[in-house]
């Protein structure tokens, strides 16, 4: 019975992995913001898009929060695809935001990769 156990328990370690998939963060309050040596190459173009748009309203801080924590940290409402969503064609019609349609999209799947990877 002990070796059934021993041999189940490294069975499951083998095929069970530990790797941590979520994008990672550096600094903190203000100067929180996401790791780009984290985000895949395919997306550093749309990060540095929203590192220059997104925080001149606002601090990265806010974005970080709202993809880890799965809320938006002002309202307390779900931030999920279709949050995101909303929250880009509110920025569409925003006239200060100084942001066009594709940089809005790119952003928005941008941040919906950024989700995606959080969750795993």
């Amino acid at each position: 019975m002990k070796r059934y156990f021993i041999l189940s328990f490294l069975i499951t370690l083998t095929i069970c992995s530990l790797a941590e998939a979520r994008i990672k963060v550096s600094g903190r309050g203000a100067k929180m913001n996401f790791n780009p040596d984290s985000i895949s190459a395919e997306y550093k173009e749309s990060f540095e898009l929203m590192s220059i748009k997104c925080i001149k309203c606002h601090t990265m801080e806010r974005t970080v929060i709202a993809i880890q924590t799965g809320r938006a940290p002002i309202t307390g409402q779900p931030f999920n695809r279709q949050a995101v969503k909303a929250y880009g064609i509110k920025m569409l019609r925003k006239p200060n935001s100084d942001m066009n349609k594709k940089e809005i999209r790119d952003i928005v799947i941008f941040l919906n990769y950024l989700l995606k990877e959080n969750a795993n």
